[in-house]
């Protein structure tokens, strides 16, 4: 496997799939999907196969052995099968961001393009995440749309549209940027050093307002219960951080049918960043990696709780149950 010198950690995985540095054996596949696809990319003409040998050979392999690349690309796998590659481009590292750059097999589009656009950014963010990278973005000749509301529907904002900015088949085209800006947010497993600031969070009025337990709990009883559940095998406990700040804390606290009940909080101080959203997509990977036999994970929304309902439909969220104080969410995890 090769493995770029920039990163201390070269596999990315999201449930069943994973990208790797860019694999010389899918090459040729790489090159069929790009001449496939040249409508929405930035290639004047088909490729050969002595050109793609060539660029792996003179652009490729000086990659993996630069300290500062200014593109890092990957081969995105199902299982072990190559079935799509991109990474991140026009990596600037003076102002810490880069472009993101992703073609799927050609055959996948039509049935899979959501599923796989979403799968790609959920693994680059980690690897922009591990670089430290400020912002992401992607610059799309204004030729598929479908890909906007994918983008969108991850948290990126339509940032600028250069006007009749590419001339294409005779005719000037838009340019669309979709950009994101990382908060260099990780997602850990809770430690004994964390009592106190989840005692802090569970007596925030704020916070209290919407649990099931609006009542204030005594230092004593908060650390009883802390401690139990760090020892519990039934239960995963993660604390989201924010540039090593503490930001929110998600719980899964698993029956006997590989099911997880959620439970998070972001604190107050850091509401409106979009971090519930963050630290429920976190936790949906990290919960995949820890506990591979997981079927689905649930929760409970009080009915005035409005910021955590469209974080669940944002990350579709089955609503399953409603009544006339809370509502269900779930969703399958595969």
């Amino acid at each position: 496997m090769n493995y770029y010198k920039v990163l201390n950690k070269q596999v990315y995985t999201f449930g069943k799939y994973s990208i790797v540095p860019l694999r010389t054996e899918d090459r040729y596949e790489i090159m069929k999907w790009r001449n496939e696809q040249m409508y929405h990319l930035r290639q004047n003409e088909p490729l050969t196969k002595e050109k793609q040998d060539s660029y792996f050979d003179v652009v490729i392999s000086k990659l993996f052995e630069t300290d500062k690349p200014d593109q890092i690309l990957f081969s995105y796998l199902e299982g072990k099968k190559c079935i799509g590659y991109g990474g991140l481009v026009h990596i600037n590292w003076v102002d810490k961001h880069a472009e993101i750059s992703f073609i799927m097999d050609t055959e996948l589009e039509k049935e899979y393009f959501d599923t796989h656009w979403s799968n790609l950014l959920n693994l680059i963010e980690q690897v922009a995440t591990k670089l430290k990278l400020h912002k992401i973005f992607t610059y799309a000749y204004d030729l598929r749309p479908h890909l906007y509301s994918v983008l969108e529907n991850n948290n990126y904002r339509r940032e600028a549209v250069l006007n009749e900015h590419c001339f294409f088949e005779d005719k000037y085209l838009d340019v669309i940027i979709h950009s994101k800006m990382l908060r260099n947010c990780i997602l850990r497993k809770a430690t004994k050093t964390d009592v106190d600031i989840t005692f802090r969070w569970v007596n925030d009025p704020e916070i209290r307002s919407f649990s099931y337990n609006q009542n204030k709990v005594s230092q004593k009883n908060h650390t009883q219960w802390f401690y139990s559940k760090l020892h519990d095998t039934n239960c995963e406990y993660y604390i989201l951080e924010n540039h090593g700040t503490a930001t929110g804390s998600l719980r899964f606290d698993f029956n006997d049918r590989n099911e997880a009940k959620i439970s998070y909080l972001i604190d107050s101080k850091f509401k409106g960043k979009g971090l519930g959203t963050t630290i429920l997509k976190k936790g949906i990977i990290s919960i995949k990696n820890d506990r591979p036999d997981i079927k689905s994970v649930f929760g409970y929304v009080l009915e005035g709780n409005k910021a955590s309902i469209r974080i669940f439909e944002k990350l579709k969220f089955d609503l399953i149950e409603r009544n006339d104080s809370e509502f269900k969410y779930e969703k399958e995890i595969k």
